[in-house]
């Protein structure tokens, strides 16, 4: 991956005020390096150029990283033990691997009911060496986990990510739904017990669009 792309890397992990190590930035180039080899017969993703792999996929995940900051250092945690998170529909891996890189206090399970796509994230978790970081082959509404934190990145409704993903949030957890922009019709369709607490609009570095978090719990 050319050095242009990995200046511009860093210059947008400035821009969102991400305090990252030189080995995570390696960390994140080698997986947009993966996730280009894979595509080629995985088809994990419609982009294929690698600039804009850069800027709609990993400046978009890295976004919301200090939003998810945020909310999880205010979280109780056991000593030595990492809060586990459900990212629900990660394709390619997008935010789930981005997330994993960046919050190694995280345990990102990533579910797909696509095996290649599970399949991809289990490699990139050994290839990148992120104990932290696991590959689910399944349809969310199975797992017996629950979770503090559930995520999503353009992956359904949200009437539909609440709902398939309900049974696995844990007590007072947390969805975390990155979206383009605010989702008025979809805000207003959700059950009666599942409240929006907080819409977060998200700068993405080198892209003009719109972009936020929905932040929602069960009442």
């Amino acid at each position: 991956m050319s050095q242009g792309l990995r200046t511009q890397l860093e210059q947008g992990i400035q821009a969102l005020k991400l305090e990252l190590i030189p080995a995570q930035v390696d960390l994140l180039m080698s997986f947009m390096d993966l996730l280009q080899k894979w595509n080629k017969v995985y088809n994990l993703t419609s982009v294929r150029d690698p600039q804009e792999m850069l800027t709609h996929h990993l400046l978009d995940s890295l976004t919301a990283v200090p939003a998810l900051l945020r909310h999880v250092n205010t979280l109780p945690v056991e000593e030595g033990k990492r809060l586990p998170l459900l990212d629900v529909g990660s394709g390619g891996g997008l935010p789930g691997v981005v997330f994993a890189i960046c919050c190694p206090q995280i345990d990102v399970n990533c579910v797909d009911t696509v095996g290649k796509k599970a399949a991809f994230i289990q490699q990139v978790a050994a290839s990148l060496r992120l104990p932290n970081l696991h590959g689910i082959h399944d349809r969310v509404e199975n797992l017996k986990t629950q979770y503090p934190v559930i995520s999503c990145r353009a992956f359904a409704s949200l009437v539909d990510f609440t709902t398939w993903s309900r049974k696995t949030l844990a007590e007072g957890g947390i969805w975390f739904a990155m979206k383009a922009k605010q989702p008025d019709e979809e805000i207003a369709a959700l059950p009666a017990d599942v409240q929006v607490f907080h819409v977060e609009p998200l700068k993405v570095p080198g892209l003009d669009v719109e972009r936020c978090v929905i932040w929602m719990k069960i009442k």
